[in-house]
Order: C-alpha cells, then structure tokens, then sequence
C-alpha cells in the first residue's frame, strides 16, 4: 500500500512522462478541496472557479520544477493561494465601488440530524450566526483568513498549514488565535458569551 503522498507522487512522475490522465487524477482530487478554500478566500464563486482553473494551469506548467520536498497538496495550496491573493490585489485596483462579499457560503446544516430541533427560532440562530461567521472571516486579513479556513475548515495540522504558508509554526499558532479571537467577538453578542469565553 502507498501512502496519500506517494501516491500522489507517483501521478505526478507519470504526469511529468507526459501521461495526461494522471494530472487529470491529481485535478479530480483535489478540485473541490481547492475550490471549497477558494471560495471562502475570495467571497466570489466564479472568481474562486477562475483562480482553481488557473491554479491548475499554473501547476501542470511548473511540474517540472515540483522536487517533492513537500507534499503535492500542500504545493499545489500555496500555488493556488498566491494565485487567490494576485486575483484579490486586482480586484482591489480595479475596483470602482464597494465589493459585496458572497452570501451564504457557510455549509447548511444536516437536516435529518438536526430535524428535531428545528424551529423557526433555532433556524433563524443558526442562519444568524452563519452570517455573522462568515462577516468576521470576510473582515480578516487575508493570511488570517487563510490560516483559519486551512485549520477549520480543510482540518489541515500546523505542520501542513506552515508549509502551505511558508511560515513558522509559532506564526500560524499566532494568527489561528488572532482568527478565532477575531470571530468570537462578533459571535459573543449572539451567543450571550462572557468577555473572557470564546465559544
């Protein structure tokens, strides 16, 4: 049996031997992760649709140069969230009023778990603090905003989220904290929380 990265690995070497199907194995695994990241990045699903796209071009082209040292998600991450940051640079200078970020993007919640408790009420909670998350992560500087989406949302650990940053693990420590710090304070008020509590 191989392991997730030598597996990968091994597509990447037959991608590089100029075997298409392969890198189109390495796309179908990890295109919707990416795409999940993306989105939560640049509040805009078609611009995070353009950002993957292009962040696949942009690693097939570089395959050559990939040595391996690193695993090839975590590669493939950081190509796609310096491509994510460019596209929010460009989006910054050519824009001519105010962005309106995405609406909704929180996941729903598992309707047949949570069936019993549904009332109008809890609705409207969930629905509210949904929307109040994904403000306060809106509201983030983009290095916050893409150490927590990594650790929260993709369950990646400090090790892989220092890799894909190119940071210090004491610095991605730092800014998961400043994150979460971030969102409760938005959160306290609708969760009744004590200053001192996060949640």
């Amino acid at each position: 049996m191989t392991t997730d990265r030598e597996g990968d690995q091994l597509l990447v070497e037959r991608a590089r031997a100029g075997e298409r199907a392969a890198f189109d194995e390495l796309v179908s695994k990890y295109q919707r992760r990416l795409m999940r990241l993306l989105a939560r990045l640049l509040s805009d699903q078609t611009e995070a649709e353009d950002v993957v796209q292009d962040t696949f071009i942009k690693a097939y082209k570089a395959l050559p140069h990939f040595r391996g040292d690193a695993a090839f998600y975590t590669w493939l991450y950081r190509i796609g969230i310096n491509t994510a940051k460019n596209a929010l640079l460009n989006r910054k200078r050519h824009a001519t009023g105010p962005i309106e970020p995405a609406v909704a993007r929180a996941e729903p919640p598992d309707e047949d778990r949570l069936r019993d408790i549904n009332t109008p009420e809890s609705e409207l909670a969930s629905k509210q603090i949904a929307e109040t998350v994904n403000a306060a992560m809106d509201a983030l500087p983009i290095d916050l905003r893409t150490t927590i989406a990594l650790r929260e949302i993709e369950g990646m650990s400090y090790e892989e989220i220092s890799e894909i940053m190119g940071c210090p693990i004491g610095t991605v420590r730092s800014r998961i904290f400043r994150a979460r710090e971030a969102i409760a304070k938005k959160l306290r008020p609708l969760l009744d929380l004590p200053v001192d509590k996060r949640w």
